[in-house]
């Protein structure tokens, strides 16, 4: 199957997610909103500007597989998981990669919070106060139970993979937390990765596996950038 993945162009987002799923499996996608001309982003629209569908996505990242239009992020990747080999497949295993998946939405939240802690339409810049006030208190209280959270989880599986015996798309989600959080707070993670040696190695090894090193070296990878969830703010990293 050829998979249509509908997310903004700019930016990795909550799409980054997806996307690394399809480039570990080596899938057949096409990223729909990076094309040109009424083929890019109106296309994208057009299932959210949709009145008459009984089914539509509330705002991207949705895919398109076959006669499905599957919204939500940790969704997308629920059904993903089997069909990509990215996930247990018993019940029980599944529906844990599912619950861990959304722990780290909720997590997304709390970072995007810190740059954005009044609201999403109001530039940063009329927030400096709020933000540096919220993100003194991610990193105080959040950051250590939500990472210290997943490190227990990893090393309560042996420390390799979060969910069973084989790379998931969990891990594949780790990474990019790992990933985005260096980029966003480079001087407070050096500082704090000690604390979650697991998580980073987990990172490591993912930024080492064929297709996503590729991946990672390709234009296909969006650069982190401050119209993302994960910003670097200088007078936010102290």
């Amino acid at each position: 199957m050829r998979y249509e993945l509908y997310y903004w162009p700019e930016i990795q987002g909550r799409g980054e997610f997806i996307r690394l799923a399809l480039e570990e499996a080596g899938a057949d996608y096409v990223d729909v909103a990076r094309r040109e001309g009424k083929r890019g982003v109106a296309a994208m629209m057009k299932f959210i500007d949709d009145k008459s569908s009984a089914r539509p996505p509330f705002a991207p990242p949705y895919l398109k597989a076959g006669k499905l239009v599957i919204a939500q992020t940790a969704n997308i990747l629920l059904y993903l998981g089997p069909r990509l080999n990215l996930s247990p497949r018993d019940e029980g295993g599944s529906l844990w990669a599912h619950q861990l998946q959304l722990s780290i939405a909720d997590l997304m939240v709390e970072i995007h919070d810190t740059h954005h802690p009044i609201g999403s339409g109001l530039y940063y810049e009329d927030q400096k106060p709020e933000a540096k006030r919220r993100t003194e208190d991610f990193w105080r209280h959040r950051v250590p139970k939500n990472l210290g959270y997943f490190e227990r989880v990893l090393q309560n599986n042996g420390g390799q993979h979060m969910v069973g015996r084989r790379l998931s798309y969990v891990d594949l989600s780790i990474f990019q937390i790992i990933a985005g959080l260096r980029y966003a707070f480079p001087k407070r993670m050096k500082r704090f990765e000690k604390k979650v040696p697991g998580l980073v190695a987990l990172h490591d090894r993912v930024a080492q596996r064929p297709r996503i090193k590729a991946y990672l070296a390709s234009e296909r990878r969006i650069a982190f950038n401050e119209w993302g969830i994960f910003r670097h703010y200088k007078e936010l990293d102290a």
